[in-house]
């Protein structure tokens, strides 16, 4: 449909509502990107139909939603397409006067519901484990794996986080997620451990040196060898790494350990109200998908520990082993 979406240039309504994404609702540099590409794409439709964002009706939006369909594109991207053309109507139709919103009726395609794919507490610790020697990249290493686990963080709220936002006497990190919003999580006792050699005379002090250290960097609490601040491709690498090393490459990536924080609280007890403040979910929705997941986890121990879970109706054994009759039961 016409040119390159990155030679064309957004509508003033679509870049206004942009500009309040990231500076009202704090949306990440990242987020607002996908935005920007959903929206070309969805205006060189509009052009294409003669239309504008003032003129559309819910019949556009469906038949746009098709015309994705129809190229191939998966659900899941069709999803968040419709999310920021949701987006840009309800800003247009609240803050600029449009008539109407009309993607209020239009349905989004099905998703599949995935449930997350924790590790178990084995693997968990046999992928930190794998992290070997007691040099200052070592050390950073181990620290940033028993953070992503100890606190469920978002891989972009660990490398954002700065050497002040640690109270490891207390064992709490200041967390920045989505929106900008923080949040104050917990630790256990291996993270803080971790955290204060990585801290100490033979881990950060080694790479970071102020002199040569960027001052936007200087504060940061994970580093590159060269001092800067770790990125979020780079801590990737870094699990990757040691998730080849103990044969987890398949299943391991920064959210999985994410996701294995909250499954296994829950495995333990924790109230989900809990979890979703750890994790910093604006709606217990999106924490109840955890819950599924230790329900299948509690099933499993149910049907491999009860005696009647099998569906075997063995009379009851006496101690000496004998069987006998069941007693009445008022």
């Amino acid at each position: 449909m016409g040119e390159e979406g990155a030679e064309r240039r957004l509508s003033g309504d679509a870049e206004e509502f942009l500009s309040f994404l990231a500076a009202e609702r704090g949306r990440a540099p990242s987020s607002i990107a996908s935005y920007r590409r959903d929206l070309l794409s969805y205006e060189e439709y509009l052009e294409w139909r003669g239309e504008s964002i003032a003129t559309v009706e819910p019949s556009t939006v469906r038949g746009y939603l098709g015309v994705l369909e129809a190229s191939g594109l998966a659900p899941a991207s069709r999803a968040r397409a419709l999310a920021a053309i949701r987006g840009i109507h309800r800003f247009a139709h609240l803050e600029r006067g449009a008539p109407s919103d009309p993607t209020v009726d239009v349905e989004g395609p099905r998703l599949a519901e995935g449930l997350p794919k924790a590790l178990s507490e084995e693997e968990v610790a046999r992928l930190i484990g794998a992290v070997r020697g007691s040099d200052a990249r070592a050390l950073r290493d181990r620290a940033m794996l028993e953070l992503l686990y100890a606190t469920g963080a978002r891989i972009s709220e660990l490398t954002g986080l700065d050497v002040r936002d640690l109270d490891l006497d207390a064992r709490l990190a200041r967390l920045f997620g989505k929106g900008a919003k923080e949040r104050i999580v917990p630790m256990g006792r291996m993270a803080a451990e971790a955290l204060r050699e990585w801290l100490g005379p033979r881990g950060r002090p080694r790479l970071v040196d102020p002199r040569r250290t960027p001052r936007r960097d200087v504060d940061a609490l994970l580093v590159s060898a060269r001092g800067t601040r770790l990125g979020r491709q780079s801590a990737w690498a870094i699990v990757h790494r040691y998730a080849v090393a103990t044969g987890l490459a398949d299943r391991v990536t920064p959210h999985v350990l994410r996701h294995s924080c909250a499954t296994h609280l829950l495995d333990h007890g924790a109230d989900i109200r809990v979890v979703q403040e750890i994790l910093g979910h604006s709606s217990i929705t999106t924490t109840q998908t955890y819950t599924k997941v230790s329900q299948e986890h509690l099933q499993r121990a149910y049907r491999a520990a009860h005696p009647r879970a099998s569906g075997a109706r063995a009379a009851p054994v006496s101690s000496r082993g004998a069987r006998r009759r069941p007693e009445p039961v008022d």
